[in-house]
């Protein structure tokens, strides 16, 4: 049982600069505590997500580890040039020495996507089509390519990636087709949904990858918790339900001032996320047995724990982090 973290990088209380540099010292920690993978989204134009240019962020990750391995969950290919991303990636995966890990899709806010001048009813096609030019492009010393959005002719690939064919593909899942689509493919998925749902997508899957490619090992099918570790359950349960508003105000930002909702809705307190299977706060014990169950009931094999969110502070995250791994990861699995 592998171990990651999700990350939207929503906005706090501290001045931008303190905010990164507490953030990353707290990626720091995640793999000081033996964690796989940090994951961090893609968000334009909201206090959802202050790394807007993943690639810039993830660029000041891989030079302050050593062993973690990252990457976007995921691009929203509709906003990026396809050759600028190319170019990106294989920068990102040598400066790294190879643990750049890339997830793509057509971007979770119609909003986000026309504030680009983007037409959301275009994202699909401009997601199927970028994908399939991205992974051309980091395998081939040339690239040639006639689509419905882009064209290129003869074009020299003169960065390559360090990992071959190239890095390892995330895709996020809501439904059994999403989730057949990327078996075929064979990429890594993640869920966010409740483990009920989720185990129709993850049974799916392998259903899919054995039809597909027979007895090769399974890709990482992973399942996304916000998770907060205190010492006591009061103490957890105090934090979360105070910092989880705050996430959830950056979360509907956007939506609120055009008068619209999200594709996937949250809950609106913390407690609704614990109802919902969605997240837990408590003491090791408790959160070991909220997750055992979920992890079985989704049937996932890589735990994606969200632990900065909202107004939780760096001492905070660092503790609920530390007694997780010393506590909550030994038992899991």
């Amino acid at each position: 049982m592998d171990y990651g973290v999700f990350d939207h990088l929503d906005r706090g209380p501290q001045p931008l600069r303190d905010y990164y540099e507490a953030r990353l010292t707290l990626i720091e920690a995640y793999e000081h505590e033996g964690f796989y993978a940090y994951h961090v989204a893609e968000h334009h134009s909201t206090p959802l997500g202050m790394a807007p240019s993943p690639n810039v962020f993830l660029s000041a990750v891989a030079q302050r580890t050593r062993r973690l391995r990252f990457g976007p969950l995921v691009y929203a290919l509709p906003l990026h040039h396809p050759l600028r991303l190319i170019e990106e990636i294989c920068m990102l995966d040598q400066m790294s020495g190879g643990r750049l890990d890339i997830g793509f899709g057509r971007g979770s806010s119609p909003i986000e996507l026309a504030v680009y001048g983007q037409k959301p009813d275009e994202a699909q096609r401009i997601y199927a089509e970028g994908l399939d030019l991205i992974l051309q492009g980091l395998t081939r010393k040339t690239l040639d390519f006639a689509g419905e959005f882009f064209n290129f002719e003869d074009v020299p690939m003169e960065l390559e990636p360090l990992q071959k064919p190239h890095p390892p593909l995330w895709y996020g899942v809501h439904s059994p087709e999403s989730a057949e689509r990327a078996a075929r493919r064979g990429l890594h998925i993640v869920s966010l949904d409740p483990a009920v749902p989720t185990r129709s997508f993850t049974d799916r899957f392998r259903e899919v990858w054995t039809e597909v490619h027979g007895d090769a090992a399974l890709p990482k099918i992973g399942l996304g918790r916000f998770v907060v570790v205190a010492d006591g359950d009061g103490e957890a349960l105090r934090i979360a339900r105070r910092a989880y508003p705050v996430w959830h105000r950056s979360f509907n930002h956007l939506f609120r001032l055009r008068g619209s909702a999200p594709r996937h809705q949250r809950p609106s307190d913390f407690d609704g996320v614990i109802a919902s299977g969605q997240g837990i706060a408590g003491s090791p014990p408790t959160v070991q047995k909220f997750l055992q169950s979920q992890i079985e009931t989704a049937g996932a094999n890589y735990l994606i724990g969200q632990f900065a969110f909202g107004d939780i502070s760096l001492d905070e995250a660092l503790r609920s982090v530390d007694l997780f791994s010393e506590n909550v990861m030994p038992g899991l699995g």
